[in-house]
């Protein structure tokens, strides 16, 4: 994460003022404001094809050196070479998998002069007319000298990077499945339309700051990424099945559903609170998928204790401080955010200790569960066994 700050206080005037200082028009037709909507659950054999299918531990064994977590478990820092090479690393395998990848990049001014950053966006399906975020930060903080300087950042925010990597390759032939069936209707229900939200998997670069967590040394990737989407407007080309507004011109921002970021995860028994009122119900979707996975025993892994959840009790009456992260700027332009992120903070947090030995595998394999099921349900997706294993053999044929 990064010098983020606790903000356990806010109170509801700080709140208000927030939301004066949002456009009407961004707020009022954002896709954000579609509100709650009831998730189908998966069916108990659709659940038992998602955990299966792929092997989660290919993607977050860091003992196995061709995982995705090992090839992110280096310093890096922004502007660095390690951070070009993990950079590379994950638009490389989202390519491999026919996503359209973005590499939005940019240079700032830092405590350590000026540095160039890169955010990779990634998106299964580049003319849908909206999407659902899944994000995490994938720089690891800057030390200026040794031994702080190989801080790999394992919680910090590796692992997340890995389970969106694991996520994408799981999901990827019920999208792929999803494409295909949209290309080739004509049909504009409402059913449609809903079945038209894709994925977008964003990584930012420079979360962490360089120097004292401020408003300008801070959330360099998402600063720049939310300022260009906001001000960045779509026309019938970009998005062919785009339904405008008469009142207002889209912008890329308008196109959000919700931003979900994930941050600290990986060590044992994190604890998950619910921070916004307008996102308790994906919160809770969350806790159901797990909930329904530890009925079934998915947990059962390596002596794991199923009984403790990982999401705190909420009411509406309660809920848990903000946390500075890369969802700010996305937040106050508008756009309904689900934080994921270990509250308090992991022990080893900004600690040469968050490196592999911090992480807990069937801790990180619970995650990846519930995030392929999560996002299963958030978008519709239905898995079917024989058509899955398919086209991930056909995936691994083609590495």
């Amino acid at each position: 994460m990064s010098g983020r700050r606790l903000a356990r206080g806010l109170t509801l005037s700080v709140l208000l003022v927030c939301l004066v200082v949002l456009s009407f028009s961004e707020v009022a037709w954002s896709a954000s404001r579609l509100g709650k909507r009831d998730l189908e659950p998966l069916s108990a054999d659709a659940i038992a094809e998602i955990v299966a299918h792929p092997d989660p531990l290919q993607s977050i064994d860091p003992s196995n050196p061709s995982s995705h977590l090992s090839k992110i478990l280096i310093p890096r820092p922004p502007d660095t070479e390690n951070n070009t090479i993990v950079r590379e690393y994950i638009v490389s395998t989202l390519k491999n998998l026919n996503w359209h990848v973005e590499e939005d990049s940019f240079t700032d001014s830092t405590p350590y002069g000026v540095k160039r950053f890169t955010n990779v966006i990634a998106t299964k399906d580049p003319a849908a007319s909206r999407r659902v975020i899944l994000s995490a930060h994938f720089d690891s903080k800057f030390f200026s000298s040794y031994p702080e300087s190989q801080f790999v950042g394992a919680t910090d925010s590796a692992a997340p990077c890995a389970f969106m990597l694991d996520v994408a390759e799981a999901l990827n032939p019920l999208l792929e499945d999803r494409l295909a069936k949209l290309r080739d209707s004509d049909d504009d229900d409402d059913e449609e339309e809903m079945s038209d939200t894709t994925l977008q998997l964003v990584f930012f670069d420079g979360e962490e700051a360089f120097k004292d967590w401020t408003a300008t040394d801070s959330i360099y990737g998402a600063r720049h990424l939310a300022e260009k989407w906001a001000s960045t407007y779509i026309t019938p080309q970009t998005h062919t099945k785009r339904r405008f507004s008469p009142w207002s011109q889209d912008t890329e921002m308008s196109s959000i559903e919700h931003l979900i970021l994930l941050d600290l995860l990986g060590a044992q028994h994190p604890v998950i609170h619910s921070t916004f009122m307008e996102t308790a119900w994906l919160f809770d979707a969350m806790q159901s998928a797990e909930n329904r996975l530890m009925s079934n025993g998915a947990f059962d892994f390596q002596g794991e204790n199923n009984a403790r959840s990982f999401f705190a009790p909420r009411t509406q009456q309660n809920f848990y401080g903000r946390v500075e992260d890369d969802h700010i700027p996305f937040l106050r332009r508008g756009v309904d955010v689900l934080h994921v992120i270990a509250t308090p903070f992991p022990r080893v947090w900004h600690t040469l200790a968050d490196d592999a030995s911090a992480l807990d595998i069937p801790t990180m394999r619970r995650w990846v569960l519930i995030l392929r099921v999560f996002m299963c349900e958030y978008l519709a997706l239905k898995p079917d066994g024989d058509r899955r294993r398919a086209h991930i053999q056909k995936a691994v044929d083609d590495l």
